[in-house]
């Protein structure tokens, strides 16, 4: 995730202070990881050195200074870049349960993987429930919705690949 991209697509709606481009970030994107405070002023320090967005105005609500910031034009022009360009799928798999199953088959048993595969099956089984509870929520977001139709695409094809591996160490093992 564009950690800049997002921030300068929150400031697109118009200027805000960093507190509250946390607190929009973590609301409209409830699946990810949240934004601590220094990423989100980090990130704003670069944007504003690199004149995509510009402090727009300071108050002091009884206490510290707090700077709204407002996406410049180029600010606005690289977003609209960013949001035309398609992301090319990854070129690595990058995940720590492929990592931790094909360990487990090195260091252990397969008894001890397939352990390992069949809980883990469980606990995405049962987040898979817990999302699809959620999105049929009435009062749910849009943007909560999308974000778990995401996450249980992702869940769904861990738990198709998990079963698959499931089979495979059991039929080497003679299994089925």
């Amino acid at each position: 995730m564009s950690t800049s991209h997002v921030l300068l697509g929150l400031l697109a709606s118009g200027p805000r202070h960093g507190y509250d481009l946390k607190r929009a970030h973590d609301e409209r994107l409830p699946r990810a990881r949240p934004l601590a405070f220094g990423q989100v002023y980090t990130t704003l320090g670069r944007l504003e050195r690199d004149g995509l967005v510009r402090a727009a105005a300071q108050e002091r609500a009884g206490g510290p200074d707090r700077t709204a910031y407002e996406i410049t034009q180029p600010g606005r022009a690289e977003l609209v870049a960013w949001l035309g360009a398609v992301e090319p799928p990854a070129p690595y798999v990058t995940s720590t349960l492929l990592a931790k199953v094909v360990v487990a088959l090195m260091v252990a048993d397969r008894a001890h993987a397939r352990e390992y595969l069949i809980a883990q099956r469980a606990a995405h089984t049962a987040r898979l429930r817990e999302l699809t509870a959620r999105k049929t929520d009435p009062g749910a977001a849009l943007g909560a919705v999308i974000a778990a139709d995401f996450a249980i695409a992702h869940l769904d094809a861990d738990l198709r690949w998990l079963q698959t591996t499931l089979d495979r160490v059991g039929a080497t093992n003679g299994e089925q």
